[in-house]
């Protein structure tokens, strides 16, 4: 019988757990990432700044560079700094807009990426796309899955609590994604890739269930853990497939109606996947989401992140255009703007009841 497999992309380390960044370059150096400690570290100039003091000393062979917003200007400028530098890899420091800035660098002159997040805010930290404002508007662009990967959850505790929900929003939203997956594999044929959605499924699902808060230790492991797997899950399936339906379709419209009001994406998503889950008649499970979110301090109506009814309304009706050819559940119901008004009064009054 011939054995079949596949290669999955994924990252040679995951180290989550309190003191990870204290071995840093004992790490690099074990796992033959860099055993020269030649390193480009990108940093913000806001928290980076704090823990390149840190590091300095232990990461002598290191050069740091400071990068100013999550733009594909940013990442290409980068791209030209350490190019021909004879770096063994360019380590990522920082939040969602570094680590997405630094992939796409590291993809640009060839070198491994190791990603540090200094927050969970969203899965963007392992995933292989890397998501840049441009011209006109924001951009994904395909890139390499880090090679490595490390959270400190002493660091993770030190960013504002807001970021942790936020990410706690974008797990669980992996459920109703992988619902609109496997809906558009029902009427349209479209294939789906079981072992991304069992990976991304479980990883909502341990997040969901989990009994722990964001001041626990256990929980915010989990949260690194399910934000890992939600990356690797689309690398698996080569999309965003896994992590992203009508929740983040609701999400994406919010952020180009109202730009400068938009709140967290893990905020919004949260939202969005609650409805989805309503409007497809899981009813229990929409309310399980809501009772969930609202444990955890995150919002759960349109109003509580200051958008009116008639705003959310809108960005529903909206949502499908800002993914055109991805098939959710609001492709598939296809409302009217009364249907969609009547759809959320029904969400409202059931998960308020």
């Amino acid at each position: 019988m011939p054995v079949l497999t596949r290669l999955i992309p994924s990252p040679v380390v995951v180290d989550i757990a309190r003191g990870a960044l204290d071995d840093l370059a004992g790490l690099l150096a074990d796992q033959r990432i860099s055993s020269s400690g030649k390193l480009a570290i990108a940093i913000s100039g806001g928290s980076g700044q704090a823990l390149r003091e840190k590091l300095s000393p232990v990461l002598p062979g290191a050069t740091w560079f400071e990068v100013a917003g999550g733009t594909i200007d940013s990442a290409v400028k980068l791209a030209d700094d350490i190019k021909g530098k004879r770096y063994d890899a360019v380590v990522g420091l920082g939040g969602g807009k570094i680590i997405d800035v630094t992939k796409y660098a590291a993809a640009r002159v060839g070198l491994p990426m190791v990603a540090v997040a200094t927050n969970l805010s969203h899965d963007g930290i392992c995933s292989p796309v890397a998501t840049l404002d441009n011209d006109n508007g924001r951009g994904s662009y395909g890139v390499p899955t880090p090679i490595a990967m490390v959270i400190d959850l002493d660091v993770i505790r030190e960013a504002p609590v807001r970021f942790v929900r936020s990410g706690i929003g974008e797990a669980i939203s992996n459920i109703s994604a992988i619902a609109d997956w496997e809906l558009s594999h029902r009427v349209n044929g479209e294939p789906v890739d079981g072992l991304a959605a069992a990976m991304g499924r479980t990883a909502g699902e341990a997040v969901l269930r989990h009994p722990g808060g964001v001041g626990d230790d256990e929980f915010l492991t989990v949260l690194a853990e399910a934000l890992v797997l939600s990356g690797i899950a689309m690398s698996i399936s080569g999309d965003t497939r896994p992590s992203s339906g009508a929740c983040h379709e609701i999400s994406h419209a919010f952020d180009l109606l109202h730009p400068k009001r938009a709140a967290s994406h893990g905020e919004q998503v949260g939202i969005g996947a609650a409805f989805a889950m309503h409007l497809r008649g899981a009813h229990d499970q929409s309310g399980l989401f809501a009772e969930v979110l609202r444990r955890h301090g995150l919002p759960v109506l349109p109003e509580e992140i200051g958008f009116s009814v008639d705003e959310f309304v809108r960005a529903v009706e909206y949502a499908p255009q800002t993914r055109p050819g991805r098939f959710t559940i609001l492709e598939h119901l296809d409302l009217s703007t009364d249907q969609i008004r009547d759809a959320y009064a029904d969400y409202a009054k059931t998960i308020s009841s």
